[in-house]
């Protein structure tokens, strides 16, 4: 099964079927306690009218209170929907409790729970103790054992202020994806501005130049062949050039960067639901050519993580090191999965290994928990190697 198609992020919709059942199972694993009502109403305290007007004020009680809570998890809903929902049930619950009798108290807990999952920190801060004090001002007018009352004001304000610190975390789990995307938004905006300015910077100068010489050979001819074969020879030379420059700039903008591939690798690990831990930057002025080399062997490292590590935990390490022979950038990717899949390395491990074998780096290898650094699964760690100093780090 795949992983993408059963997680549910944090604040994030369902986006199929099986989503919607495991993030109903998540809110509906907590109706357990609901089995003081059920079991009031099973065992036939009451006349079948009350038993029948129970049993459907219960099923509509639990009904509104999974689709308050299952929604505004997912999407904050309106806020005057939410407010009139929270009212309806802390009236349905009062009407239940009053006629019904003990067992039903419950419901205030799931009340509680409701305004601490909805409601902004500095309303339900206050509206949680007073749905608490609802409870108890019913328990005891009621006189319901006070054992009962005492052991329902610890789950109501905990599960009610817990739920606001679920809620805190929701909103700002939604509001860091919408602002990474906006972030990515705007690297990629600023990108195109940037080509857009090289390709202008590198060409308009030749193609003026080109269409000048155009027209004065156009001039020279008939009457000055000579001349105007110097000027179209003019006119090929500038040509040869602005080609070679354009892809000198096409090439520079292939070329991968570590701040670039540090974020891709954020990216990929998130979306593939590995939690990790990855640099936020990289070293400055480092040389262009190990740079280059890293940065795809970041990029095939954590390629193979989220394809076939079946990891949970990823961890990027990136730390100058000085060495007896010179300054050295090692790059370390650990994961908590299950490790080579077979003896030899694969056409990844030996395309990293010949990138670095061109700027004189090493990498090495190691499977296990221990190698790992992670207490479960298997685990790899790949470690790569880099000298800084300058005369390897030329590009010539």
């Amino acid at each position: 099964m795949n992983d993408d198609e059963t997680s549910v992020g944090i604040g994030r919709p369902p986006t199929n079927r099986k989503q919607f059942w495991i993030k109903l199972l998540w809110i509906g694993i907590w109706l357990a306690f609901m089995g003081a009502p059920v079991k009031d109403l099973a065992d036939g305290n009451h006349t079948d009218w009350a038993t029948a007007l129970g049993a459907l004020g219960l099923l509509t009680f639990v009904g509104v209170y999974l689709l308050l809570v299952f929604r505004h998890t997912s999407k904050p809903l309106d806020r005057r929907l939410v407010h009139s929902t929270i009212a309806f049930l802390g009236v349905l619950a009062t009407v239940l409790t009053l006629t019904l009798g003990t067992s039903w108290l419950v419901l205030f807990v799931y009340v509680a729970v409701s305004v601490g999952a909805t409601l902004p920190a500095r309303t339900s801060r206050w509206l949680i103790p007073v749905v608490t004090a609802v409870l108890v001002g019913i328990g005891l007018a009621g006189d319901h054992p006070r054992e009962v009352i005492t052991a329902l004001v610890f789950p109501a304000l905990l599960g009610g202020f817990s739920m606001t610190g679920v809620r805190q975390l929701i909103r700002t789990t939604i509001e860091l994806r919408e602002a990474r995307a906006t972030v990515a938004q705007l690297a990629a905006n600023e990108e195109r501005l940037r080509l857009a300015r090289d390709l202008h910077d590198l060409l308009g100068h030749s193609l003026s130049l080109i269409t000048l010489k155009s027209e004065l050979a156009g001039r020279m001819l008939p009457d000055h062949p000579e001349q105007a074969a110097a000027q179209v020879a003019d006119i090929e030379q500038v040509s040869r050039q602005a080609l070679i420059d354009v892809r000198s700039a096409v090439t520079g903008y292939r070329r991968p960067t570590l701040p670039g591939e540090l974020a891709g690798a954020r990216t990929a690990l998130a979306a593939a639901g590995i939690s990790a831990d990855v640099p936020a930057e990289a070293p400055e002025d480092l040389p262009e050519k190990p740079e280059e080399v890293l940065a795809w062997a970041l990029r095939e490292a954590v390629t193979n993580v989220v394809r076939h590590s079946g990891a949970r935990r990823c961890t990027v390490t990136l730390v100058p090191r000085q060495t007896l022979d010179g300054r050295v950038l090692e790059l370390t990717v650990r994961d908590d999965g299950v490790g080579p899949s077979g003896s030899k390395p694969g056409n990844g491990l030996t395309g990293i290994g010949e990138r670095l074998a061109a700027v004189d780096g090493t990498l090495v290898t190691a499977a296990g928990r221990a190698a790992s650094g992670f207490g479960s699964g298997k685990g790899f760690t790949l470690t790569l190697t880099v000298p800084l100093d300058s005369g390897l780090g030329s590009t010539e």
